[in-house]
């Protein structure tokens, strides 16, 4: 009843969410009405919100890509951000401390603007050591706490979840050939499961 309520309120006005996020956000490798963005928009239709979400993803991005292309992103017709930005800092090992700082400055921008702001984070395999694991994973409460933002801790969450349980099966049924990015099946989960964050953005938006 609650996100009922909180989807019907935000209905009520023109309410612009940019997401600003990498491949994950832009939908890499999808058809047009699969990716992430748009099956949110349909989420959010489905449960009556009129909220419009602007696909601000780039492929291949990273932290401090997003950082770069914040302003022109941060448009006056904006008035909440999605931040789901870390997985290309990941790939390339990129120091925890610089991800945290670029991602420190985003949330910061986005404060002093006045705009509500949910983060998305990515949890950092193991591969490269638990030191850099635990200080790349804490990122992302952290920031959320300093900056007061709603927080989904990984934005593969669904996706790690059904591996864990069914193991490569579900891999293969939610992710494309690459491994790396889900296919229409596992963003459909993923939305499931970040839709109410976002719902939860847009009613900030009212207050």
């Amino acid at each position: 009843m609650l996100l009922a309520a909180s989807l019907g309120a935000a209905g009520a006005q023109d309410v612009t969410v940019a997401a600003l996020g990498d491949s994950l956000t832009q939908g890499y490798g999808l058809a047009q009405g699969d990716g992430f963005v748009p099956q949110l928009q349909g989420w959010l239709a489905a449960k009556g919100s009129g909220a419009q979400v602007l696909n601000a993803g780039v492929s291949g991005d990273t932290t401090a890509g997003g950082l770069s292309r914040l302003d022109w992103t941060l448009s006056d017709d904006v008035d909440a951000l999605i931040v789901a930005l870390g997985g290309n800092d990941l790939l390339r090992g990129l120091p925890p401390e610089a991800s945290r700082a670029n991602l420190d400055a985003i949330l910061r921008d986005a404060r002093g603007r006045g705009l509500p702001v949910l983060l998305i984070g990515v949890t950092a395999p193991g591969n490269y050591g638990p030191e850099y694991k635990a200080q790349f994973d804490a990122i992302y409460p952290d920031l959320a706490r300093e900056h007061g933002a709603l927080l989904v801790p990984s934005f593969l969450a669904p996706i790690e979840a059904a591996r864990d349980a069914d193991g490569d099966a579900a891999l293969r049924d939610l992710m494309q050939a690459d491994g790396i990015h889900p296919n229409a099946r596992g963003v459909a989960r993923i939305v499931e499961a970040i839709g109410p964050s976002v719902a939860d953005l847009v009613a900030r938006v009212q207050d």
